[in-house]
């Protein structure tokens, strides 16, 4: 029997098709979203987007089902009839606005110029005023619920978005019958059922005890708003690894899958990574590393920790509370730095090694001692998300001089995100949270050698390495075969289908000596620009701002 895991990143999707038996990988597809992130302006118009903003197109999801459980099939030879169970994962807080029959608002001509009407991706960040509203009322009514998100919700979560949607196009709120997930949205047209996902609920809409806040709590915000969770909403949420429903007639004519095998209800991208790498039991933080990175803990006791994105039981694995925590860029400031600031000889000097531009300057900034480069960053090029959970932070870099070069910046990068990690993971253990290891997923660290050694050595924990390259796939397909009773549970699933190489990275004393040096420093940037000493990234923020809507 086989299963099929769809995950749903940032830039693209991926199906693997999965023996259920072992975890065994036996093809993957990837489809990169045609429309990509929409950042700059809408796909049928010239007027630029405002700043802060990130959205997709609802049809690229579909796409990814039709094209790659197709390939995944006829790559493996596989007999569709022996597929028992698709899972999905998803990008998360991914919302957007539809009709009550699933509709995306932003595919009707009477709604599509108006960019609320579009899917509104992770890392759009435009709903910071409206997380900040969010907090100052929940501050001022004493809202108990606050504190299991570490006293602060992000504009990255459901009601800053929805709540933006209301207050800047109330058009489109009133016409809106539903405010969803993208990934519970593609779980309904994989079924033709609205299935709520528990996981999504519990860390990105503030559904803590089973239920929402309550109905003062959203009409003090705005008065539209009171009615948002009867009105566009669901109080039934579905837990992690049971049966969404069946797939479709459609969905299976477009797929070749039989029609009727389970869907089970969808994760978070994170969350289902930490099955997938066998972190079942307390003390193990997977990183799921890629454009941000999602710190994911399992706990026995319920802990108020700084600046965490949310602690939700039975969030991660039945019986634990799970704990989430993240870091808004981390392969995207990399990336940045890559695309806009090399100089042309490096560029020369790795095509002419036979590598990318990443491998290169790897390369060289390996080879550089512990503290060599006289650089020190904040890792807030996309804001904070953990533990200061604020978007309007932005990056620093200090210590350059006119002999600085490509390479001593890419490491203070790479530093400066190894850093952020350590500041997350001290504020888990402040609230008695022990981190005894370090797991990490994803392409960056499969990839990029130096970057795991620095972890390790900033972090002074073991290190150890994702199993499969497509990890957040394969903990879908592992939900997939709960959800089709193959396995009781998703420990025992983990069990038999998880996986871990059996590289383990030390840390090496003399280089963590003196990053804890360097860290002391760190903190030192981190509190005077972080927690309201200084707020001149937030001036040169709003002035940017004022630049940008005047042209």
């Amino acid at each position: 029997m086989y299963t099929i895991g769809l995950d749903f990143g940032t830039e693209s999707g991926r199906a693997v098709l999965v023996d259920v038996r072992d975890g065994r990988e036996l093809a993957t597809a990837v489809y990169a979203y045609p429309h990509g992130v929409i950042d700059e302006r809408l796909p049928h118009l010239d007027k630029p987007l405002p700043p802060d903003w990130a959205l997709q197109h609802p049809l690229d999801y579909v796409e990814v089902v039709k094209r790659t459980i197709p390939q995944v099939l006829a790559q493996s030879g596989v007999n569709p009839q022996e597929v028992v169970g698709i899972g999905v994962d998803f990008t998360a807080c991914t919302m957007m606005p539809t009709k009550a029959d699933s509709t995306p608002l932003c595919l009707l001509d009477e709604y599509k110029d108006n960019p609320h009407s579009w899917v509104k991706l992770w890392k759009h960040h435009a709903s910071q005023p409206q997380a900040d509203q969010i907090n100052e009322t929940a501050r001022r009514l004493n809202q108990a619920w606050l504190e299991r998100y570490g006293g602060k919700i992000s504009s990255e979560w459901f009601f800053s978005k929805a709540l933006q949607i209301l207050q800047e196009a109330p058009e489109i709120y009133h016409a809106a019958e539903r405010l969803i997930e993208a990934g519970d949205w593609i779980i309904w047209q994989l079924t033709g059922v609205e299935t709520r996902s528990a996981c999504f609920a519990g860390y990105k809409a503030m559904v803590q005890d089973g239920d929402f806040p309550p109905r003062e709590y959203f009409a003090a915000l705005h008065p539209d708003f009171a009615d948002v969770i009867d009105t566009r909403m669901s109080r039934t949420f579905a837990p992690l690894g049971s049966k969404a429903g069946g797939l479709t007639a459609a969905m299976a004519a477009a797929t070749g899958l039989p029609t009727g095998i389970a869907v089970a209800v969808a994760n978070v991208d994170a969350h289902v990574t930490a099955p997938a790498v066998k972190a079942t039991e307390p003390g193990v933080m997977v990183m799921i590393m890629g454009t941000s990175t999602c710190h994911i803990m399992s706990g026995e006791s319920l802990q108020v920790v700084e600046g965490m994105c949310g602690v939700v039981p039975d969030g991660v694995i039945p019986g634990l509370y799970g704990y989430e925590a993240g870091q808004s860029g981390v392969g995207d400031i990399f990336a940045w730095f890559v695309d806009n600031a090399v100089p042309p000889e490096y560029h020369e000097a790795a095509r002419t090694a036979g590598v990318n531009l990443h491998q290169y300057l790897e390369q060289e900034a390996a080879k550089q001692r512990v503290g060599e480069h006289g650089l020190l960053a904040l890792d807030w090029w996309n804001g904070n998300r953990s533990t200061l959970v604020d978007a309007d932070l932005t990056g620093l870099l200090i210590g350059m001089t006119l002999a600085t070069r490509a390479p001593d910046i890419y490491r203070a990068l790479i530093e400066a995100t190894a850093f952020g990690t350590r500041e997350i993971i001290e504020s888990f253990e402040q609230r008695g949270i022990a981190v005894k290891e370090l797991v990490a997923a994803g392409g960056l660290p499969e990839k990029n050698a130096l970057l795991r050694q620095i972890y390790a050595d900033v972090t002074g924990r073991t290190l150890r390495l994702a199993g499969s390259a497509q990890s957040p796939a394969l903990g879908a397909a592992m939900h997939a075969a709960v959800a089709a009773g193959v396995y009781p549970n998703i420990g025992a699933a983990a069990e038999h289908m998880g996986k871990l190489k059996d590289e383990v990275v030390t840390p090496i004393a003399e280089n963590k000596a003196i990053y804890d040096q360097l860290y002391r420093d760190y903190k030192t940037l981190y509190d005077t620009f972080g927690r309201g000493a200084n707020d001149v990234m937030k001036r040169l923020k709003a002035i940017r701002r004022a630049a940008r809507q005047e042209a």
